[in-house]
This record gives C-alpha cells, structure tokens and sequence, in this order.
C-alpha cells in the first residue's frame, strides 16, 4: 500500500516536469504495548501488540506550480500520510 502511494506521488512529480530523488526507505518505528490478559489474577499471562509506521522519504527537487496543485489533489490510500516540508 505504500509503495503504490509512492509510485503514484513519483509519477505525478515526473509528469509535471518536477525532478524526483528517492523514494529512500527510512528506519520502521516499532511501538510494543504489553497488557494483562486478566484484571484479576494470573500476573504472568500477558499479550503484546505493535503497531508498525513505514517510512520513505521522496525529495522534489525543482517543483513547478502545476508540481504543487496535482500533489494536492492526489487521492492517496486510507492510512498514507503525507508531511510537505519546504
């Protein structure tokens, strides 16, 4: 799902003349939640859940206006972010 969301933001750069670096893949965050299986006894049973973020990073380099409008209205996949730093 992100690397489709990536191909997506890569080709819509290149289609408005915008040169594209990447996209580099950045190190995935791990977050471990640990929890007690039962509120009352049984302090050794417990169940651990993750959740996993993704990372990549693209650098546009040179971005057109017309770069800037077609990344706006880009309709990217439930749980793709996008952070724009300039």
């Amino acid at each position: 799902m992100l690397d489709q969301s990536v191909r997506e933001i890569v080709g819509t750069a290149r289609r408005t003349g915008a040169r594209v670096r990447g996209p580099i893949p950045l190190p995935t965050r791990i977050e471990r939640f640990t929890v007690n299986r039962s509120p009352h006894i049984d302090k050794k049973s417990r169940e651990q859940f993750e959740i996993r973020t993704h990372k990549r990073l693209l650098d546009i380099i040179d971005p057109t206006p017309q770069t800037v409008d077609a990344l706006m209205k880009l309709d990217l996949a439930a749980g793709v972010d996008v952070e724009i730093k300039l």
